[in-house]
């Protein structure tokens, strides 16, 4: 019953300080977009090396030349006391965890996917997302918790990014997301440009669609255009159109994370990474040094 009260007192306080909250999304539409490009994060995802344990994947990010990154919940911990990261995590397994993130340099910008499926999970999923600095939760959450997740969203001041599995995900258009937003200004979207292209959807047009409610993406690219099992390609070889997703998003001002979620080559698949790493970079300066139109 205790426990009850507290997650309550919890869930009250965050609908009370949502009235007076800021937007997550809502502030890129009309930004300047003079050089917003240089406000984006490159990131992985670290299902990109979930064959590994926590520590190797964030030991492989960093060898990609990688300082951010976005987790999963349930990949393995070795050497803690707690069997795999997440909001069940003890304070001393994360206290723990913090400071090898620190000794190598590397943050936890974003969590997810995760899907929770009570209030009380809800807050359990935000406090510890602002225990560990993380910045947004990507999710595909239950209709019933739009409002709560708002709220909290609100109260916590951590982003809530939408991801769009392929079909039959029910966010797999930017049109569901777009539901789950209306008058909800602190959910936006993941933007998985890979799995659109799965969906038979093109990538700058989801994002023109979701303008000033993309908070985060994951960066990929698939072999052929509206086949939900495509294979994942590197970045730049497969159907998507990156440089024209890019484009729209600086048009848009969007200043955000990219999160490279790279499905291929699992066991050893740092030398894609960093080829994804300079693909992007080279294309964030074809659009820093591109003259106006």
């Amino acid at each position: 019953m205790g426990r009850l009260r507290a997650t309550l007192s919890i869930l009250f306080t965050a609908f009370a300080l949502h009235a007076c909250q800021g937007t997550n999304g809502d502030a890129q539409a009309g930004a300047d977009t003079t050089d917003v490009t240089k406000d984006w994060t490159l990131s992985v995802q670290l299902w990109t090396f979930h064959k590994f344990d926590f520590t190797t994947a964030i030991l492989k990010a960093d060898s990609a030349g990688l300082k951010t990154v976005e987790a999963f919940p349930g990949q393995k911990l070795v050497g803690y006391a707690d069997s795999a990261f997440g909001a069940g995590m003890s304070a001393d397994t994360r206290a723990k965890v913090k400071d090898f993130l620190a000794s190598k340099g590397v943050s936890v910008l974003a969590y997810g996917v995760v899907v929770p499926q009570t209030a009380a999970e809800w807050v359990a999923n935000f406090e510890f997302a602002r225990d560990m600095g993380i910045r947004y939760i990507t999710t595909e959450p239950l209709k019933e918790h739009w409002d709560l997740v708002d709220s909290l969203s609100g109260a916590y001041g951590i982003g809530i990014a939408i991801h769009d599995h392929p079909k039959p995900s029910v966010y797999w258009h930017p049109d569901s997301v777009l539901a789950a937003a209306q008058g909800r200004p602190n959910i936006g979207a993941c933007a998985d440009i890979g799995h659109w292209a799965r969906n038979g959807l093109k990538a700058d047009e989801c994002i023109r669609k979701l303008e000033g409610k993309v908070v985060g993406l994951h960066l990929k690219d698939v072999k052929e255009f509206d086949k939900t099992d495509a294979a994942d390609m590197i970045p730049g070889t497969g159907v998507v159109d990156i440089p024209a997703a890019l484009a729209e998003l600086k048009r848009q001002g969007f200043r955000g994370n990219f999160s490279i979620e790279h499905e291929d080559n699992w066991y050893n698949n740092v030398p894609d990474v960093r080829q994804i790493v300079a693909y992007f970079n080279d294309q964030v300066k074809a659009l820093q040094t591109a003259k106006p139109e």
